[in-house]
């Protein structure tokens, strides 16, 4: 694209995080809220041009990010998540729905459901490739960069106090922050590598076991009931260790029910078998976001 780089060709490989339980300490760290949003690439050549994590462009479907995009430098290239606000809270289903918008329907859903773009990362501007800099410089360029600008390009808040970090951590939770980001003040940007340390907000509950997608001898996967809300939920694909125990765990097929279906993120509906009610299995799911339930271990099943 004219006005970026030498060598930068899209799709560009962004940069990944590793995740970890812990938040890493010791000086030369810098932490980051990590918002629950689409990673999207700001890419502002002589056109505007946004791409997904997947290297997709999804430039039709935010055309109000376009419009902002349009007033940086040619030759700028942010990285960060666009997300959607709902009454005080990132809103993720709201944020599937505007990466999933046609051209046609694109700008009825900017008015409705306006992004917002929280940017992390600036790997070029003015045509200068600003990815073998430190992050400690990236990121101090972004902020000069952006703070003239104001809604919807903001650049995330950052602290080098891990104190602070965890508080955030802790505060921020209510209002769909998924967790921190760590990153190293004096490292590079590493397209496709996971440099980064993310630890993530996660709650660990029992849920009743209501059925199972595949065969009973190795499940794909669980329809489960979590507390307090009986609605069907899909568990994400199962361990290959917990799939080869579920047999002698799972309960008893439900006589006559009927044929029901469940939807199963990144799948879509799929038919599930009901079982009899009493089966209890130990889950994990992340706070932030539907459809992201991890099945851990059967409640007196194998190894319980």
């Amino acid at each position: 694209m004219n006005g970026l780089p030498p060598g930068f060709r899209l799709p560009l490989r962004t940069a990944l995080a590793e995740a970890v339980d812990r938040l890493p300490a010791g000086a030369g760290w810098v932490y980051e809220p990590k918002f629950d949003g689409h990673r999207l690439l700001v890419v502002r050549g002589e056109h505007v041009v946004l791409q997904a994590r997947s290297g997709r462009r999804v430039t039709g479907a935010f055309p109000d990010l376009v419009e902002a995009a349009e007033r940086l430098p040619e030759g700028t290239v942010l990285d960060g998540e666009v997300v959607v606000w709902t009454a005080g809270r990132t809103d993720f289903a709201a944020v599937q729905r505007r990466a999933a918008a046609t051209a046609a329907r694109a700008p009825v859903l900017a008015r409705a459901l306006p992004a917002s773009y929280a940017a992390f990362d600036l790997l070029a501007l003015d045509g200068e490739d600003l990815r073998p800099r430190p992050y400690e410089q990236r990121r101090a360029r972004l902020v000069e960069l952006l703070a003239p600008l104001g809604p919807p390009l903001q650049a995330v808040p950052a602290t080098e106090e891990r104190e602070t970090a965890l508080q955030w951590y802790e505060a921020l939770a209510g209002t769909g922050v998924e967790g921190i980001v760590a990153k190293r003040a004096r490292q590079a940007y590493r397209g496709g590598r996971r440099a980064w340390r993310k630890v993530r907000h996660r709650d660990t509950k029992d849920a009743l076991v209501l059925g199972y997608v595949g065969t009973r001898r190795a499940p794909r996967l669980l329809v489960l009931a979590l507390p307090g809300d009986g609605t069907p939920v899909a568990s994400r694909p199962l361990a290959p260790a917990l799939r080869a125990g579920a047999a002698g765990a799972l309960p008893a097929d439900e006589e006559g029910a009927a044929e029901a279906v469940v939807t199963a993120a990144g799948v879509g509906e799929v038919p599930y078998t009901a079982v009899r009610p009493g089966g209890v299995v130990e889950v994990r799911q992340e706070t932030t976001r539907q459809g992201t339930v991890e099945a851990v271990r059967f409640r007196g099943g194998p190894g319980e």
